[in-house]
């Protein structure tokens, strides 16, 4: 990573805004791709004008783009695009998708950036440096326990049955009174956890282009993230992410996953709302 390099993160962060913006709420039709996830005409636009900075700037880079796909593959030095992480919620008219811009230096994630160009919030994470939210430094708050975090998560439809299992594992482990577990939010998240607003988020079946920007803006902050087994984030990781504000956690969250006994508190509930009672084998998210 040389000096320059944060100054075209941010042009890119700019240049996908603006294709964003006057395409918010606005009248088209969302497509299903062959992966059954949505895309946009932003999404498109967005990723294009990227590219033609990195490609008219940094034409021996590589780039690793969500619609467009690679390009010097071999390259040392990769850029990772998302233009909107959260189509769904663009598609939706929720101003917390994001556009996702990475910088990988032989495989790891040097340099991240979180843009929010709708409410115009704006997080970077360098190695070695403090993650900035529109210039001024933030960080990532202590976690005295799993019981009582926050723990978001996108949606429980992307895990798999065991993964569901591991899951409503932490729940109940961090809700023992109740769940209240934060549902939506994609990137923005990671950037609320960055910002000290939320305590964990736990994810799976992402990929690259979801995870690299992430992972220096969460660490520049104070935080950590890893996969489910507690590994560093790299581009052979196999898209099961655990970001914490606070990296002691980080032991507690992955033994609470691997939970066969409920708290006895958790089997009776107040309300039909707020009942989590799963059948033996585990809750399996429809």
């Amino acid at each position: 990573m040389n000096s320059d390099d944060l100054a075209l993160a941010n042009r890119l962060a700019d240049a996908a805004g603006a294709a964003i913006r006057p395409l918010f709420r606005g009248d088209w039709e969302a497509e299903t791709k062959d992966d059954a996830s949505a895309v946009t005409e932003a999404d498109r636009a967005a990723e294009a004008a990227m590219r033609a900075i990195i490609g008219a700037e940094r034409p021996d880079d590589g780039i690793i783009g969500e619609e467009y796909g690679t390009t010097n593959e071999s390259a040392g030095r990769q850029w990772v695009l998302d233009p909107i992480d959260g189509t769904q919620s663009f598609v939706a008219g929720r101003a917390i998708f994001g556009t996702l811009i990475a910088l990988m230096q032989d495989g790891w994630p040097v340099l991240g950036v979180i843009d929010q160009p709708i409410q115009k919030e704006r997080w970077v994470g360098q190695i070695g440096e403090g993650t900035t939210l529109n210039g001024k430094p933030v960080r990532t708050r202590p976690c005295p326990a799993v019981e009582g975090m926050s723990l978001a998560t996108t949606s429980p439809h992307c895990f798999d049955a065991d993964q569901s299992d591991a899951f409503l594992n932490v729940v109940v482990n961090a809700y023992p009174k109740r769940p209240f577990p934060i549902y939506g939010g994609d990137c923005y998240n990671y950037a609320m956890l960055a910002s000290g607003h939320i305590d964990c988020v736990m994810e799976a079946g992402l990929k690259i282009h979801d995870y690299a920007a992430l992972v220096p803006v969460v660490e520049g902050a104070g935080g950590i993230m890893s996969d489910w087994q507690g590994n560093p984030l790299d581009a052979d990781s196999d898209g099961t992410v655990i970001a914490l504000g606070d990296a002691a956690r980080l032991e507690d969250v992955i033994a609470a996953m691997g939970s066969s006994e409920l708290p006895p508190n958790v089997r009776e509930a107040s309300s039909p709302q707020t009942t989590i009672l799963p059948p033996s084998g585990g809750f399996k998210f429809p």
